[in-house]
């Protein structure tokens, strides 16, 4: 049976350098032949500085995030402390790379974005509403997915963090590798609600065609949370030291 060159999905590592390390390391024991970046790269209450100089000569295309786009954007009139820490670590070097992350692109039959093809924004793979989040249905995300190219088999999404996968009837099938730096979150739009993916593990995906289907593997791996943890109360982030320890949103 053919098989496809494989991929490595990263998504959503919002600066932790420790998971990142991790990740890196597992993946060398099993190396893929591709590697993308779903975005979201540095952005975050942890080692934005460190993540970048290790994400930077890896050869890999990356789509803009949402966090991504706020860090290449004008400064905020009273930033919080999250985004002065991200942005004290972006040098000029460091900028440059990040402005060359991409808007969602197509190759090899997958369409990578970082949440939906239109919105950076927007959940792919679940519908947040003010009654609640909800895991679309294949059927659901065969609508929202009609207009891309009938060439797209795979789509691969980021933003909600939490590892997923939904087939759309004749359509494309959908994964979301979770996330390598934050594993649960809070916020307030476009509804108030939480998302989790239930343990502090760094989560990344690889994927592979074989014939004209799809193999994927989630992957979880340990690291030390409790480095990073401490690193997000030293910065004023006790929200993101608890996710970060346990895989759950604080209360």
């Amino acid at each position: 049976m053919n098989t496809s060159p494989s991929v490595a999905v990263l998504s959503d590592i919002h600066g932790n350098r420790w998971a990142l390390e991790a990740v890196l390391e597992d993946l060398s024991r099993t190396p893929a032949d591709v590697t993308v970046n779903l975005g979201d790269s540095l952005f975050g209450a942890l080692d934005p500085a460190g993540t970048a100089e290790l994400l930077m000569p890896i050869a890999m295309r990356s789509v803009r995030g949402n966090t991504d786009r706020d860090l290449l954007s004008t400064p905020s009139e009273s930033p919080s402390a999250t985004e002065s820490h991200s942005r004290t670590a972006l040098t000029d070097a460091r900028r440059a790379w990040l402005d060359g992350h991409e808007p969602p692109f197509i190759f090899d039959g997958i369409l990578a974005c970082h949440g939906t093809p239109k919105s950076d924004s927007t959940t792919l793979l679940e519908d947040v509403t003010e009654n609640g989040v909800h895991r679309r249905t294949g059927v659901q995300l065969g609508v929202l997915l009609a207009s891309q190219p009938s060439e797209v088999s795979l789509v691969l999404c980021g933003h909600s963090h939490v590892p997923g996968i939904v087939q759309a009837p004749n359509g494309p099938l959908v994964v979301n590798p979770g996330s390598i730096g934050l594993p649960a979150y809070r916020t307030e739009a476009p509804h108030p609600h939480t998302m989790e993916s239930g343990s502090p593990h760094a989560r990344y995906a690889v994927v592979q065609r074989v014939g004209a289907n799809w193999r994927v593997e989630f992957r979880s791996v340990v690291y030390d949370w409790e480095a990073a943890a401490l690193r997000a109360r030293e910065v004023g982030r006790t929200d993101w030291a608890y996710a970060l320890r346990t895989g759950h949103a604080a209360s």
